[in-house]
């Protein structure tokens, strides 16, 4: 799995995160409908991966109307809506859509360079946060928890809060890995723990609400995590289920990291408050493998993401900067 997502021959190319663990396939985007439709039903996910498809898929609308900038800047903002919380989808369209003005190769070769320098951010934010437990830790191997799935698979390549559990892993410093579930879509128990055990790292999966339990009982000594959004006050948004955990580790006096490129960090939103929580469908959660799992009309509080306040937050870890 050199890449998650990609471009080529005149298309994004990109893992379907829907069909795994099950099979690992590819998908084919050639219009900004299709691409529109694989981010809403998560086929592409992770606020750094769907910052990049949002570049790749202005260069699809600059090819689509050659000499129509009213008609890229539509599907440009058709786009950036398709996910509102992740502040890396809007920040990927308005990079590529800069080099409109140039043309459609101009727009493409911005969105591809997007593609390459995914793995070199993500690993270097991954070393400052393994560095950083180093520094409370020392050696000893470590019982880390992850929430949701901020891997390679939600980014172009290597990984976010995974990539630092990668790059403990690499020096002999994970002991085991706690991965939550991550209801109601399951993106831990299908993807993190995909990836963990693609790479032989030592892990179990829990229930989400197992998770603060664990952090209670003395079984974690790091939460290590990704972010859709961080405001300017360092509220975090990520995975709905953060929260929880994030409030556990602090009564337990466990670091709480958040691992995320500087594309993450939204100088224009001064608090979570502020932050636009995506609401999911119903169906989602009244339906198990396309069974109706509850009663008939009821309702549903399905949000996509919370918001953690910043003074539960040890440190957010970027590729340049880190926000104690």
């Amino acid at each position: 799995m050199d890449r998650t997502l990609d471009w080529h021959d005149g298309a994004i190319v990109a893992v379907d995160q829907c069909a795994l663990p099950a099979e690992y396939t590819m998908i084919r985007l050639d219009t900004v409908d299709a691409l529109i439709a694989a981010l809403q039903r998560l086929a592409i996910r992770g606020a750094p991966a769907i910052g990049v498809a949002g570049g790749l898929g202005v260069a699809l609308a600059a090819f689509a109307h050659p000499g129509d900038e009213a008609a890229v800047r539509a599907d440009a903002a058709r786009l950036a809506a398709a996910r509102p919380t992740a502040v890396n989808l809007d920040w990927g369209v308005r990079r590529a859509l800069a080099k409109l003005p140039e043309g459609p190769d101009a727009v493409l070769a911005e969105a591809v360079a997007m593609v390459a320098e995914d793995e070199r951010v993500n690993r270097a934010a991954g070393r400052r946060a393994a560095d950083l437990l180093a520094e409370r830790y020392g050696d000893r191997p470590l019982r880390l928890l992850t929430h949701c799935n901020a891997g390679a698979l939600a980014t172009v390549a290597w990984g976010t809060a995974l990539g630092a559990i990668r790059e403990l892993a690499a020096a002999g410093r994970v002991e085991s890995v706690l991965a939550t579930e991550t209801r109601p879509l399951r993106q831990g128990a299908r993807l993190t723990v995909w990836e963990l055990a693609a790479e032989g790292i030592p892990h179990m999966l829990c229930v989400d609400s197992a998770g603060p339990a664990a952090i209670g009982a003395g079984l974690i000594d790091a939460v290590i995590v990704g972010a859709d959004r961080v405001a300017a006050n360092g509220d975090v948004a990520n995975k709905v289920g953060t929260y929880s955990l994030a409030c556990a580790a602090a009564r337990s006096g466990v670091p709480f990291l958040v691992v995320a490129p500087e594309s993450t960090i939204d100088a224009d939103t001064p608090t979570g408050a502020e932050i636009v929580i995506e609401q999911r469908d119903a169906a989602e959660v009244t339906d198990w493998a396309g069974e109706l799992a509850t009663v008939p009309g009821t309702r549903v509080y399905n949000p996509a993401f919370d918001v953690t306040p910043a003074e539960l937050v040890t440190a957010v870890v970027t590729e340049h900067r880190l926000y104690p």
